[in-house]
């Protein structure tokens, strides 16, 4: 038995892996990882994947990355951690001040994880309509196709059938808004503007102005919702919708999770409205890839509703690693290298480049809805004539469709994570020409043989 194989033998054996039906490894593989270079992650055999998805989109600037590395190592030996209640340490106050520079917002509020933010922000803002005499604000609005999470309050606002619906009756009624965009992925452009954008801010309209009494906040996926799959629209439906929540006395919640640090073209993707959030929900990027961290920043007027001197007035939430040393420094130093290299510019010439590549995938007969936000890329592998006149299933071909996706990217060593039928491209910022050209070669590949068996397949559900 090889090393790899050994490890995978105890992970199996001990590990219940996320977002996982632990059966399937029966039959796909589990990848076993010893070390990550740049943009690549090695087996204990040596053999090399390039990770096309950052790592469930957390890494920005590669695997083992040496100036994050050595901020982590001598921020080690001064402090790891110390609670943040009643303390407080260099790391968190200066990312505090750098994410405050960089978004316009106030206080910065730390949890561990993405869903952990969203709590945090739907929490603060119900609260602060109880603290400012308007309990009854209490239901969220969020849209359709909408991922925020998977504890209680994330998943209350999430729809997405797959993740919601063993845990229906835990979860509280909210109100689900129409997505902005033609169907199951929108183009990035002018022309979706009027097409899609103004009917879905006349559908939020009409649920305000029914409900804006019991509505505390509006949440949203900034430009891109991910688990949808990569699903995007027009940065005017972020100005409207902004419009919208001043004129009815209701929140907006940024969660800029998967969007932020550069992502979408812009430090956060909501710049691209020239509007600011009430909330901003940020975790991912934030210590590019290093360690769990998420942090919520919220508004100066928000922010006075809590101080007070009445206890039950503050925010008593907590998690006790709450604003890690360690976890801000990386945070700290990721945000130093974006100031040094000036990685938004870069980025922008980089993916522009990169765009010159993919006329194969646009000529792709089994490829539709090539489109572009920042540094994200996404497309869906169809049978070249889908239209056929029987129905199949189709939710059980997706799947099937991104388990050998996945399987026959891991054979041509590349580490795509596909969304159903989309195949996605979300890399390390560091990646070169020919490493982005695997990543395409990759996607053809998988758009050749996989189509047809999709084509396949959809025939033989056909048959009597």
């Amino acid at each position: 038995m090889s090393r790899s194989e050994n490890l995978v033998a105890r992970s199996l054996g001990a590990v219940w892996h996320p977002c996982t039906q632990m059966k399937h490894h029966e039959q796909f593989p589990l990848v076993p990882i010893a070390r990550g270079e740049g943009v690549w992650l090695i087996d204990p055999d040596g053999k090399r994947y390039l990770d096309g998805v950052s790592s469930w989109w957390v890494n920005l600037f590669g695997h083992a990355n040496p100036r994050i590395n050595a901020a982590i190592k001598d921020q080690l030996d001064r402090l790891p951690h110390v609670i943040l209640a009643g303390f407080t340490q260099e790391p968190v106050v200066e990312l505090s001040e750098r994410l405050a520079e960089l978004s316009g917002l106030g206080h910065a509020f730390y949890g561990s994880d993405g869903a952990s933010a969203v709590e945090i922000a739907l929490k603060m803002s119900f609260h602060y309509w109880k603290n400012t005499g308007r309990p009854g604000k209490r239901k969220f609005v969020s849209l359709e196709g909408s991922y925020h999470g998977e504890t209680l309050g994330a998943l209350s606002v999430t729809d997405v059938a797959i993740f919601r619906e063993a845990y229906g009756p835990l979860l509280a009624e909210n109100i689900i808004a129409p997505f902005p965009g033609p169907g199951r992925s929108a183009l990035s452009c002018e022309s979706c503007c009027a097409d899609c954008v103004q009917p879905s801010l006349i559908a939020l309209e009409r649920i305000f102005a029914t409900q804006h009494e019991e509505i505390a906040a509006l949440i949203v996926e900034p430009l891109v919702q991910g688990a949808a799959g990569m699903r995007m629209y027009h940065p005017a439906w972020l100005t409207g919708a902004r419009e919208l929540c001043d004129r009815f006395g209701i929140h907006l919640i940024a969660d800029e999770i998967m969007t932020g640090f550069g992502r979408t073209g812009t430090v956060f993707a909501h710049q691209q409205a020239n509007i600011r959030p009430d909330f901003l929900c940020l975790s991912k990027g934030i210590t590019a890839g290093y360690l769990p961290l998420s942090c919520v920043l919220a508004t100066d007027t928000v922010y006075a509703a809590f101080y007070d001197d009445a206890t039950a007035k503050g925010f008593l939430h907590s998690h006790s690693y709450t604003g890690n040393a360690l976890a801000c420094r990386a945070a700290v130093e990721t945000l130093r290298i974006f100031a040094d290299d000036d990685v938004i510019e870069s980025n922008r010439a980089k993916a522009e480049r990169f765009d010159t590549y993919l006329a194969p995938l646009a000529a792709h007969a089994n490829i539709r809805n090539l489109r572009r936000t920042g540094m994200i890329w996404a497309f869906e592998v169809e049978p070249a004539h889908a239209d056929f006149p029987w129905a199949y299933e189709v939710e059980a071909a997706n799947a099937d469709f991104a388990r050998r996706a996945f399987r026959h990217a891991l054979q041509r060593g590349v580490l795509l994570r596909p969304i159903g039928n989309t195949i996605y491209f979300m890399p390390p910022y560091i990646i070169n020409d020919a490493e982005f050209k695997l990543l395409v070669d990759c996607a053809l590949d998988i758009a050749d043989f996989l189509g047809a068996r999709q084509t396949a397949f959809a025939h033989t559900k056909s048959l009597p």
